[in-house]
């Protein structure tokens, strides 16, 4: 009989292996509300191959059961195999599981029994199936074992025991996001005051930081909250998408009509740095609140000016020092002169954007550098002049120059041709971000394309519109070139309006056309492309380099996988150049109506297919 049992088990498969034995173990000591099964960890990197994408739904990673202290406090993972295997076949498999989800209990079975490894100690046992610990077992083992032996105060069990966000029109976190705000929560319940998230863009930092809040509010652990920003497009799309729960208790600061008197009776408040400390340095911050008056306060993209030690942005967080403080930033700055780390310390979580790509929760893309004509080095005739008269230095030009120091009208209308052609031959319609050198080198740009798309831009004159800081008709297209559902704008040229911030969810294209030598300003710029939209056909995007850029991908900074398409124009070897200081009062510009001499044949034959002008 035994014999025959034995052999009857060794031919299960591993899901009646977990249906006969093993969920039934669980289930005699564990409450099926606590425990999900098949539970998916990532959906699955999405692969390029050529023209085909697809998404590798093998690479997807699930596990078996997933049991929970409470809804939002994942504490033990358990991975079944059939009876083939040994016992603590699958625990390797449920380790690398336990570490991405910040899980301390990890079980592995065949069905004969348990494999045990605690991560908090590092102790491992094989037990009996019958002896699977309760959920008070596990809770009261974690309790005295967390923090290195150290166990949990009154407010980390306060803060544990409060359950996240839910709603018909909330999605559940992810497990990152689950680890970041689990792990901020329970620094600040340990008192601890200055933390920093470190989350690709596209990854919701937005969505984490709500959940953040709404954790310590509903604990009752913080009851004033600042959340600070450097743009109008930051508060406003956290306002009134992610923090839009809290809507009845959210205030957004305006100095020209708060006051001191009124203004307390919020809970989160909103602000630009801008708002708080105005052009003229004075600090309203301190005519509105006493510096006690937050006790947490999050910093939105602190890479920027929070970071720099004599940056008048950093009075405010100084002058609420007893507040907690939260810096989040998609790339964190470490130089001579600026650290965020030197002020919120070193991340208390991070997700890169390897890591997004990887799990399958941001988009894929490839990297083509194009080499214009004139890219390698344009040097005029001697004694040639300019469209204004001025004769041009003689030098050897180069991308380091175009748009900043001389502007060469054949080189643009080169640039326009190449997205015109790539557009031809994929989508005319995927939204196109193009960064440009200037704010009128993104004009320039806007026009050569115009012309050579003239019938797209007949449809609808908005199929191209700079959209830059100074321009207030292309800002007031911003809402709807980011918006999913609006088909126009199609391309936006711009210079530095959209680099960051802008929730650019259906960008399809992002072209390159300006000196970059910051990896941090690369990281914000290849975040407006990340964001997945796979039911609107948003599955990854592609980043066409004028400039050289690609160099940038092989620093040991870049954090993000590498995929060059090398047969597309493949590009000379060039030394990496640093950008150039500010641009002079004026510059040498070549305009191709003019100086024919300056215009390639082979470009001027297209051009005049196109029914430009060239001589």
């Amino acid at each position: 009989m035994n014999r025959y049992a034995h052999t009857y088990k060794k031919e299960m498969s591993e899901e009646d292996i977990k249906l006969q034995y093993i969920t039934t173990a669980i289930l005699s000591k564990w409450d099926k509300n606590r425990i999900t099964m098949e539970t998916k960890i990532t959906d699955g990197k999405i692969c390029l191959n050529g023209n085909f994408v697809h998404r590798y739904k093998k690479s997807a990673k699930f596990a078996d059961y997933v049991l929970y202290w409470n809804s939002s406090f994942p504490i033990a993972i358990v991975e079944a195999k059939d009876n083939n295997h040994s016992v603590s076949f699958g625990l390797q498999q449920a380790i690398t599981y336990a570490q991405m989800m910040d899980v301390s209990f990890v079980y592995s079975s065949n069905g004969d029994a348990f494999y045990e490894h605690d991560m908090l100690t590092g102790r491992e046992r094989e037990f009996p199936l019958e002896d699977f610990p309760s959920p008070d077992e596990l809770i009261e083992r974690y309790k005295a074992n967390a923090n290195g032996g150290k166990g949990l105060s009154e407010n980390e069990i306060l803060v544990i025991s409060q359950p996240y966000y839910f709603s018909q029109n909330t999605y559940e976190p992810r497990y990152y996001q689950r680890v970041a705000v689990n792990r901020t929560v329970d620094a600040i319940a340990r008192g601890k005051n200055r933390l920093l998230l470190v989350m690709a863009t596209g990854t919701g930092k937005t969505y984490t930081a709500f959940q953040i809040v709404y954790r310590l509010l509903k604990s009752g652990m913080k009851r004033k909250i600042l959340y600070l920003a450097d743009r109008n497009i930051l508060i406003d799309q956290s306002i009134q998408q992610d923090f839009a729960p809290l809507e009845k208790v959210i205030h957004k600061i305006n100095v020209a009509k708060d006051n001191k008197t009124t203004i307390t009776s919020h809970q989160v408040y909103f602000s630009l740095y801008q708002q708080l400390i105005g052009d003229d340095d004075k600090e309203h911050f301190s005519e509105l609140f006493d510096k006690d008056f937050f006790d947490l306060i999050i910093v939105d993209e602190c890479h920027r000016g929070s970071a720099k030690e004599d940056s008048k942005w950093r009075k405010i967080l100084k002058y609420f020092s007893s507040a907690a403080q939260i810096g989040m930033t998609a790339t964190p700055k470490e130089t001579t002169y600026v650290s965020n780390i030197d002020y919120f310390g070193k991340p208390i979580y991070t997700y890169s954007l390897r890591n997004g790509i990887e799990d399958g929760f941001l988009a894929p893309f490839k990297v083509i550098s194009i080499t214009t004509d004139i890219s390698d080095g344009w040097r005029p005739l001697k004694g040639q002049r300019d469209y204004y008269g001025n004769e041009i230095e003689d030098r050897i030009y180069n991308n380091t120059d175009y748009d900043y120091h001389i502007i060469i009208q054949d080189r643009i209308n080169q640039v326009a041709l190449e997205i015109t052609n790539y557009f031809r031959s994929t989508d005319r319609m995927q939204k196109t971000i193009i960064f440009c050198a200037t704010e009128d080198a993104a004009e320039r740009m806007r026009i050569a394309l115009t012309n050579l798309n003239v019938d797209m831009c007949a449809e609808n004159p908005d199929y191209i519109v700079r959209i830059t800081g100074s321009d207030d008709y292309g800002k007031s297209k911003l809402d709807y070139f980011i918006s999913v559902s609006s088909p126009y704008p199609v391309i936006a040229t711009t210079s530095k309006l959209l680099s960051t911030g802008a929730d650019c969810k259906m960008t399809k294209l992002i072209v390159l056309d300006e000196n970059i030598g910051s990896m941090t300003e690369l990281k914000q710029i290849i975040g407006r492309g990340t964001r997945l939209r796979e039911k609107d056909g948003k599955t990854h995007f592609v980043v066409m380099d004028f400039r050289g850029v690609t160099r940038l991908f092989y620093d040991e900074s870049w954090d993000g996988p590498v995929d060059i398409d090398e047969n597309y124009h493949a590009p000379k070897h060039r030394e990496p150049t640093e950008p150039p200081g500010l641009p002079p009062k004026w510059k040498y510009v070549i305009d191709v109506s003019s100086h024919f001499d300056v215009v390639s044949s082979e470009t001027a034959q297209i051009l005049a297919d196109y029914q430009i002008d060239s001589a």
